[in-house]
Formats: C-alpha cells, structure tokens, sequence
C-alpha cells in the first residue's frame, strides 16, 4: 500500500505511551462527517460507487478498545451467525446511537457493556476517529479507549458469539494490511482485511484499523 510506513514501536508496548501518542493524535471530541464526503467510508477503495449524503445515513458508534497488556492487544468480537445484518463478522464492540444516549461516547460504552460485560470504570476514553461510512448505511464514530485488563468477559449470546484479542503491533502493521474484492449487489468491490490466525478481519472494522494507523503512525 502506497503512502503507508512500518509503525515505530512507540505505544505498540506500553499503556503509558500509547494513551500518550492518541492524547496528542487523536480527535478530542466526536467529528461531523462533512459535505465534501472526506470522512474515509467503505468507498475509498471504489471511485464509482454511489456514496449515501451524510443525513441518509445512520448513527452508530463503535468501541476500539486496547486492553492494557503487555504488549498491548485490542478486544474484537464475532457477531453471531443468525443476526439479520453482518452475522459472523468481526466487529468490534458498538452499535447505534439511539435517543437515550447523550454522546457516541455513550453509546459505545453502553454498547460494550451490554455485548461484552465491559464495565464502565475499565474503560478510560483516549479520543476519537474520523466517522466511518458504511456500505450498508451507518455513519460510526470510533471511540479509542485504554482498557484494563482485570475484568470477565461475559458476551451477550444472543449478539456474540465469540470475544478475543488481538495484539496491537498486529494491527499497526501495514505488511498486514491488504486490499480484497467480493462482488456485492452486481458489482466488484474492493475492501480493507486483515487474517489474523483463523479470523478474517474484513469491511468497516478492517478500515477503522487503517485509519487508526493512519492517525497514528501514518505522519
């Protein structure tokens, strides 16, 4: 991938040095995806395809949670295989925003309490992403978060069927950063994905990976 460059180890390792880094690269406050169609989306990688205007889409919010190992790794889940939208894909923990919640910061907490078990005093929020446009009609502010280790995994059945980790200088590598295409609705598209022993890391959660990288290691 052009433009991409391997990552220091500067916050690969320590809790201390990565809440550091995204304290100085990361957004403070949630961003509004604007009317130039700049925020990066499921469409960066195909030039002819249709992207939705931003008040079509709908508001989510996603946890990127980076669990205070060390070295440091990143919780992801896979959705059940009987759920209506992206069943058995790899997600991580977040949702819509829906009326109750006051902030996407709300709403990913809350999600990742009700999927995970995460509890609220782990989770210390670093700052945000760029929102991410989906494919299937969601616009999902990231919300980096160091998390400490010392709570239970206790995943919603319904929801997840699986919770792991992954480590975070895995993530930060563009030597694993590749480019796949499937067809979708008649037409080929291309996609970020990652393989990570047996998980397939593909769509919206591979490229708020790259863009992750991209705040942070990228400049």
């Amino acid at each position: 991938m052009t433009a991409l460059m391997r990552p220091p180890a500067t916050g690969l390792t320590d809790a201390g040095a990565f809440s550091a880094l995204a304290g100085e690269r990361l957004y403070g406050e949630p961003r509004a995806a604007d009317a130039a169609h700049q925020s990066p989306s499921d469409y960066d990688l195909n030039a002819d395809a249709e992207l939705p205007a931003p008040l079509t889409l709908t508001p989510a919010a996603v946890l990127v949670p980076v669990i205070a190992r060390r070295p440091l790794t990143v919780l992801l889940t896979e959705r059940t295989a009987h759920l209506n939208a992206h069943a058995g894909q790899i997600a991580f923990p977040g949702g819509r925003i829906e009326t109750r919640d006051a902030s996407p910061l709300e709403a990913a907490l809350r999600e990742a309490h009700e999927e995970v078990g995460l509890p609220f005093e782990a989770v210390t929020p670093l700052g945000y992403l760029d929102p991410y446009r989906t494919g299937t009609g969601y616009i999902i502010t990231p919300v980096v978060a160091l998390v400490q280790p010392d709570f239970a995994v206790m995943p919603d059945a319904n929801e997840v069927a699986d919770v792991f980790e992954v480590p975070l200088n895995f993530l930060m590598d563009p030597a694993n950063h590749r480019i796949d295409s499937r067809v979708w609705r008649g037409a080929r598209r291309r996609f970020y994905a990652l393989q990570f022993e047996q998980r397939y890391i593909w769509g919206a959660t591979a490229g708020i990976i790259t863009t992750l990288y991209r705040r942070l290691y990228a400049k």
